[in-house]
């Protein structure tokens, strides 16, 4: 095992194991592209309730669900023209910057009256939101998930609600050990505890490698690798390759191969690669919407093995779902009590460590540096939505060119007052 955890560190707790473990100023996949249309769509990311939409240009909108006059939740409400919501109690209107355009009975619009607009990118068939400060909301920080839509990739996926903490998923997915006894079934393995692992990181990422050699394959990737050489009955190489970008996004690259055909020195030709996509996004603190997918690159053209290896995945995440909501149950019945490490949680400890640096951050930072990223993350949103404004409706862009000057879109200033000022 390599990285920096040091052997004193194992076998020690933690910590409260209830800690409060998401960061604000971070991109969180929302909903699928395909969920969010000329509809509204209602959900919480990060105690922040949401409503989504499109405009008729394609532009993907989020606004705060609670309208300024008496919070009622705009997702009650309908869509007015081509980029409005009308607030299903009162009929007032906002745009997709959130600042009010229509009020009943009356001509003066109160120029306090704004809901808060959170960014958006719609990247890699997701819906991203930034449920923190909006000045760091740097698209370059949306995690690389480009298996989702790439050619050269096969797949599908689905959500799922869990009533878990989202680290709970994250601990889960960083140490696949437990796939020897939660899915011995499937894709266990005796291997799995016995062979060795490292761990690297760097200020935001955690990798961990396993391989395990001349194993026999079990069941669900003997299957796998016999789409692509049929009647293959002898021993694999197998890999997993987790790779977790904070807070809470993980893809895993997984496959077996022919034993003793060069899969570890990088010759996969003769084997089968999945890539497993994980995203969680936190609804409250004990609540998590769970996006993820599975991609493969063999027999592309093959929508049976896509369907069945989705609701393969589905069943094996099922399982899951079982152990950590139980999980979760028992931490919520011992409050007081403290995790503990063994050797196969170091991947997880360094995601812990990372989130909590995120936290403290936001918590309390060198201004001057938030002020650098600030300015940095300005400019490149400025990039995405000039991009988006200035390519035609039906090509999938915002639609909004009338509103971009000498190739910059110009943004309407957001009063303070209202939801915004009180951060809602």
């Amino acid at each position: 095992m390599t990285g920096s955890t040091s052997p004193a560190s194992i076998g020690r707790p933690t910590g409260h194991a209830s800690f409060r473990s998401f960061p604000l100023n971070a991109w969180y996949a929302a909903a699928w592209d395909h969920e969010v249309g000329r509809n509204l769509l209602a959900t919480t990311v990060a105690n922040r309730p949401i409503v989504l939409y499109r405009t008729t240009g394609g532009r993907p909108v989020a606004l705060a669900d609670a309208c300024w006059h008496r919070l009622a939740p705009l997702s009650m409400g309908k869509l007015r023209g081509d980029d409005e919501i009308m607030c299903g109690y009162h009929g007032i209107c906002y745009d997709p910057d959130g600042r009010a355009t229509f009020m009943p009975a009356q001509e003066t619009i109160n120029p306090s009256a704004s809901v808060h607009s959170f960014p958006v990118v719609e990247r890699h068939r997701y819906v991203w939101v930034w449920p923190g400060d909006p000045a760091l909301a740097d698209p370059a920080l949306v995690p690389d998930l480009y298996w989702n839509e790439h050619p050269d990739w096969a797949g599908d996926g689905k959500t799922i609600h869990v009533n878990c903490s989202y680290q709970l998923i994250v601990d889960n997915l960083m140490d696949l050990t437990h796939e020897q006894f939660v899915h011995g079934s499937s894709i266990g393995h005796d291997a799995l505890s016995e062979s060795e692992f490292t761990v690297t990181h760097t200020d935001r990422t955690v990798t961990v490698t396993k391989w395990m050699l001349g194993i026999e394959p079990p069941p669900f990737w003997k299957r796998n690798l016999q789409d692509r050489f049929p009647g293959y009955e002898g021993p694999v190489d197998r890999w997993q390759i987790i790779r977790y970008t904070a807070p809470s996004t993980i893809a895993i690259d997984v496959g077996v191969a022919k034993a003793g055909t060069g899969a570890p020195e990088g010759d996969r030709s003769q084997g089968v690669t999945g890539t497993v996509i994980n995203t969680m996004t936190p609804e409250t603190d004990n609540t998590c919407h769970y996006l993820w997918a599975f991609a493969r690159d063999w027999c592309l053209d093959k929508q049976v093995i896509t369907t069945r290896l989705r609701e393969g995945v589905s069943n094996v995440f099922f399982e899951d779902e079982l152990m950590l909501e139980a999980q979760q149950r028992g931490i919520e019945a011992n409050p007081d009590y403290d995790f503990y490490n063994l050797n196969i949680d170091a991947g997880s400890m360094w995601t812990r460590r990372i989130v909590q640096r995120m936290i403290d951050a936001e918590l309390g930072s060198d201004t001057g540096a938030v002020g650098a990223v600030a300015g940095h993350a300005a400019a490149a949103m400025a990039e995405v939505t000039a991009a988006a404004n200035a390519e035609p409706p039906g090509d999938g862009g915002a639609g909004q060119a009338a509103e971009v000057a000498s190739g910059v879109a110009r943004h309407r200033e957001q009063p303070t007052a209202g939801l915004m000022g009180r951060g809602l």
